[in-house]
């Protein structure tokens, strides 16, 4: 049976490979991926300022050295669905990015505690939450994904839980999940143990 911080853990110990990092977290990286569906590499390269010509086969356990030496992206594709870190999570992007019936996901973290979740659809936010305090949640459809929630734990516990509490972990791991309902993949082998590629910066 898997840890319920399964996915939180895999992907911190993905990112952050020795002599990065004394005591690596996604909250002080400032962690933030996005995933599309719809649209085709070419126009994203255009949307984040990829030069397709630089890319390279990499695995996320590689990413993050090369990121900061270049600020190069890493771009995975799994599911007809293409996932970008680091990625901007601000709303009027991510609405750019779905216009004519595009989906995109965006999960983002931030050294001053700020999380959230975020659904798009054809130019509308459908929801939008906090993983870590999900009520209310926010959107055009706020209970559009409820039906993929089953089993999955955000609200972290206040002091007067004392027994099977949610803590941060868990709940960055119920997002992660979520997003692999969403786009019917598997987080863990189709994107942070798959090889994809990096790309680097026009800009």
């Amino acid at each position: 049976m898997q840890s319920p911080t399964y996915l939180h853990d895999l992907l911190v110990s993905t990112l952050f490979t020795e002599g990065l990092d004394h005591d690596p977290d996604l909250w002080s990286l400032g962690f933030s991926a996005i995933w599309i569906k719809g649209v085709d590499l070419g126009v994203l390269a255009q949307a984040f300022s990829l030069d397709l010509a630089t890319r390279t086969l990499c695995h996320l356990s590689e990413f993050l050295d090369h990121h900061i030496h270049d600020g190069s992206l890493w771009v995975a594709e799994a599911g007809g669905w293409t996932g970008i870190m680091p990625a901007r999570s601000d709303d009027a992007f991510l609405l750019s990015l779905t216009v004519g019936g595009r989906q995109a996901l965006s999960l983002s973290m931030d050294i001053n505690g700020h999380d959230n979740f975020k659904y798009a659809q054809d130019g509308r936010m459908v929801v939008s939450f906090s993983p870590l305090r999900p009520n209310p949640m926010y959107g055009d459809d706020p209970h559009a994904l409820d039906h993929l929630m089953d089993g999955l734990r955000f609200e972290i516990s206040g002091d007067d839980v004392l027994e099977n509490r949610v803590e941060e972990d868990e709940s960055i791991s119920s997002a992660l999940a979520l997003i692999g309902r969403i786009t019917e993949t598997d987080i863990a082998t189709d994107w942070f143990q798959a090889q994809h590629s990096r790309i680097g910066s026009t800009g």
